[in-house]
C-alpha cells in the first residue's frame, strides 16, 4: 500500500466555508488532493471508487459556489458522492465507509447537514430538489436547489415525471447533468444515444430535448476543468427558474485503472493501487453465481426464455449469459416499472421471461408487479437477488419486505432456496410453472451447490417443504438460507427443522402435522416479521381453530444500517445466539403458563437448554 502523506491544501477544509475562503487559481491542486486522497482511503477500505472519482472538480465547484448547506444539494443514488462527503467534515471518516460503526456509503440526512436528501436507490433527485426549493419559496426564504443526477439514472421514469413538473412549473430548480455514459455498467436506450454520439456530446440535440421540457441549456461542459466549469456554474446560478447544465465527466477519473475499466472499480474491496485490484480468488459459488449459471444452461434448453435487467448486469450474475445469448439478454436500463410491464408483454406473447432484480428495486415496481402480470396470470418469474440484509450497502439495499407484498398478491407463487441446489430446482420450477412465480436469494455463498452434472435438477412439487430433522417439543420452521444456522440452534434445543421452501402456498400439511406433534412452533426468515412467511404460518394454525404457541422471528420493525452481513444478522437477532436467546425466553414464558395449566413442555433432556429456561425464570424471564 501507498505510504500515509499529508494533504496541504485539503487537510485545512472540514467545511465548505473553509473551501470557499480559497482563492480560484487553489482549486486544481485541492482537485489533485482529493483525487489522491480518494483513491488511498478507498483501496485501503474498499467502497465505491470510479463514480467519485469522476466528481471531484464537480463537488468542489458545485460547494465553491452554491452556500451549501443552506442552498440545498442533492446528490441522486449516492455513489459520486464520495467526494462531497470529504469536503463536508467527513474527511477522516472515510475510512469507516460502509463500516459499523462508520460513515455510510450513500447519503444519510442524520449523518450530515450537507446531505440534504437521503439517498441509495437511483433517479430521486430532481423530485427532491423541486420539493425543496418549492418549500423554501412557500416559507419566504428562496434558495438555491440543486440536484445532481447521473445520464444512467435519467433514464428512469421517475426523473422524467420531475423534470415535466418543475419545466411546466416554471420553479427555481438547478439540475446538473453528470453525463459520463454509464450507469455501473454502459449506457442503454435512445436517451444515452441522444446526449452523446461517438463520445463526442450534442449540443444542439441536448439543448433542444431539455428546452423542450421547459429548462434552460447550458453546456455541454468539460466537468473537470474548473476554469470551464466554475464559470458556467455562475452564468447558472445568476438566472431564475428551470435550468440544466450538463456536465460531461470520466468516471475513474485520474486512477488509469479506473478509467480503464470502470465497471470493475465501480466498487471495490481493499487493494494496492500500484497493483490493481488483484485477481479474484475461487471461493464457494455465491446464490448470484448459481443463478447465472443455472441462466445460461436453462437457455440452452428452452429457446423461448428471456432475460431483464434494470441495468444490473454484473450485480445479478448476468454477464456471461449477456455475452452468449445478446439477443435475448434485454438490459433496459435503470427503469424497474418498465423492466416489469416489458417481461409481461413477451410473456404475453409465448415467451418464458425472467427478471433478475435486486429485492429492494423490486419494491419500486409493486404496481406493475400486480396489475401487468399477476392479474393476468402471466408467466414472469422473478429472480430476487439481494433479498434480507445485504451488509456494507446498509438500510437503503437491504431487501426486508418482498415476503410481505409478493404473498399479499393474488395469484404469486414465492420460493425461498435455502441451498444452491434448491435454487437451481426452485428456478427451474418458476419457469415450468406457467404463472407468475418469484425466487428470492441473498448476497451470500450458496452452500451444496451440485456439480455439473445436476445445473438442472427436476422440478419441485409446489406448495411442499422438507422435514430435515427431527427432534422434541420445539419445530423451527426455516424459510430460505438461515437453514444452516437453524440446525445450529436445533442441536443445542433438540429441536425439529422444516426447510418450507414455499411462503405461498404454505405447506399446509406439513404446518398442521409439526403443529401437533409440538408445543412451541418457531419460524425464521430474513424478512420484516409484519406480514411475512411467520404471519402466514400464524394465519394458516389460526384458520384451523388451532391454539400454538408461535415465535415469528425476522426482521426488527427498524432499519438495519450497514456492517458485515454478520454483523447485520447479529443485530436483528438472526445468528445463533440470538435466535437460542429468543427460542430460550419464549419457551420460559410458555413454560410458566404450561405449568399452571398442568401441562408441562414436551422438551426432552437437554441439560444445558433448560438450566437456561431455569435461570430466565428464576430472573423473571430477564
Amino acid at each position: 500500500m501507498q505510504n500515509e502523506r499529508s494533504f496541504p491544501l485539503l487537510d485545512t477544509i472540514d467545511t465548505p466555508t473553509q473551501l470557499r475562503a480559497l482563492a480560484p487559481n487553489q482549486l486544481s491542486s485541492l482537485a489533485s488532493e482529493l483525487r489522491e486522497f480518494l483513491i488511498s482511503k478507498v483501496a485501503a477500505s474498499g467502497g465505491h471508487l470510479a463514480s467519485g472519482l469522476g466528481t471531484v472538480e464537480l463537488a468542489i465547484a458545485l460547494h465553491y459556489c452554491f452556500d451549501t448547506p443552506r442552498d440545498p444539494l442533492v446528490w441522486d443514488v449516492g455513489h459520486q458522492s464520495y467526494p462531497h462527503k470529504v469536503l463536508t467534515g467527513r474527511r477522516e471518516q472515510l475510512h469507516t465507509i460502509r463500516k459499523r460503526p462508520g460513515i455510510s456509503g450513500f447519503l444519510k440526512r442524520d449523518e450530515s447537514p450537507f446531505d440534504a436528501f437521503g439517498a441509495g436507490h437511483s433517479s430521486t433527485s430532481i423530485s427532491a430538489a423541486l420539493g425543496l426549493a418549492i418549500a423554501s419559496r412557500t416559507l419566504g426564504d428562496a434558495v438555491d436547489a440543486v440536484a445532481v443526477i447521473g445520464d444512467g439514472a435519467l433514464t428512469a421514469g421517475l426523473a422524467f415525471e420531475a423534470l415535466d413538473h418543475a419545466g411546466g412549473a416554471g420553479e427555481n430548480l438547478i439540475v446538473v447533468l453528470n453525463d459520463n455514459g454509464m450507469s455501473i455498467s454502459e449506457n442503454v436506450g435512445a436517451l444515452s444515444k441522444h446526449l452523446t454520439t461517438q463520445g463526442r456530446t450534442s449540443a444542439a440535440d441536448a439543448a433542444g430535448f431539455f428546452k423542450t421540457l421547459g429548462f434552460e441549456y447550458e453546456g455541454p461542459i468539460d466537468g473537470h476543468d474548473l476554469d470551464a466549469l466554475l464559470p458556467a456554474i455562475a452564468r447558472v446560478k445568476s438566472r431564475r427558474g428551470p435550468r440544466l447544465l450538463h456536465v460531461v465527466t470520466r468516471k475513474g477519473k485520474g486512477y488509469s485503472r479506473a478509467e480503464a475499466d470502470p465497471i470493475k472499480y465501480h466498487g471495490v474491496t481493499a487493494f494496492d493501487p500500484s497493483g490493481g485490484l488483484p485477481p479474484s480468488k475461487p471461493s464457494e459459488p455465491t446464490y448470484t453465481q448459481v443463478f447465472g449459471e443455472w441462466l445460461c444452461e436453462m437457455a440452452a434448453q428452452d429457446p423461448r426464455l428471456v432475460v431483464i435487467t434494470p441495468a444490473m448486469r454484473e450485480g445479478s450474475g448476468l454477464v456471461e449469459f449477456a455475452r452468449r445469448f445478446p439477443d435475448r439478454y434485454h438490459d433496459v436500463g435503470i427503469a424497474e416499472q418498465h423492466a416489469v410491464t416489458f417481461a409481461a408483454g413477451l410473456a404475453a406473447a409465448g415467451l418464458h421471461p425472467v427478471v433478475a432484480i435486486y429485492s429492494t428495486f423490486l419494491q419500486r415496481a409493486f404496481d406493475q408487479l400486480v396489475h401487468d402480470v399477476c392479474l393476468q396470470q402471466l408467466p414472469v418469474t422473478f429472480a430476487i437477488d439481494r433479498a434480507g440484509l445485504v451488509g456494507p450497502d446498509g438500510a437503503t439495499h437491504n431487501g426486508g419486505l418482498d415476503l410481505s407484498y409478493l404473498r399479499s398478491v393474488p395469484g404469486m407463487t414465492v420460493m425461498t432456496p435455502s441451498s444452491g441446489h434448491s435454487l437451481r430446482a426452485m428456478l427451474r420450477t418458476a419457469v415450468e410453472l406457467g404463472k407468475p412465480c418469484a425466487v428470492r436469494y441473498p448476497r451470500a455463498a450458496a452452500p451444496g451447490t451440485p456439480t455439473q452434472t445436476s445445473l438442472l435438477p427436476r422440478a419441485l412439487p409446489i406448495g411442499r417443504g422438507e422435514l430435515q430433522r427431527r427432534g422434541s417439543g420445539i419445530a423451527l420452521l426455516v424459510f430460505g438460507t438461515l437453514i444452516e444456522t437453524a440446525h445450529e440452534v436445533a442441536d443445542i434445543v433438540d429441536a425439529s427443522v422444516a426447510d418450507m421452501r414455499y411462503v405461498k402456498p404454505l405447506d399446509e400439511s406439513l404446518i398442521l402435522e409439526l403443529a401437533q406433534q409440538h408445543d412451541v412452533l418457531v419460524t425464521i426468515e430474513e424478512n420484516v416479521v409484519a406480514g411475512g412467511a411467520g404471519s402466514a404460518v400464524a394465519e394458516l394454525l389460526a384458520s384451523h381453530g388451532i391454539e400454538k404457541a408461535v415465535l415469528t422471528l425476522g426482521l426488527p420493525d427498524r432499519p438495519i444500517e450497514h456492517g458485515t452481513r454478520e454483523q447485520c444478522l447479529r443485530d436483528a437477532g438472526l445468528d445463533v445466539a440470538g435466535i437460542f436467546d429468543a427460542v430460550a425466553r419464549h419457551c420460559a414464558i410458555i413454560g410458566e403458563e404450561r405449568n399452571r395449566k398442568g401441562k408441562p413442555l414436551r422438551l426432552r433432556d437437554n441439560a444445558m437448554f433448560n438450566g437456561v429456561l431455569r435461570l430466565l425464570t428464576r430472573s423473571q424471564l430477564g
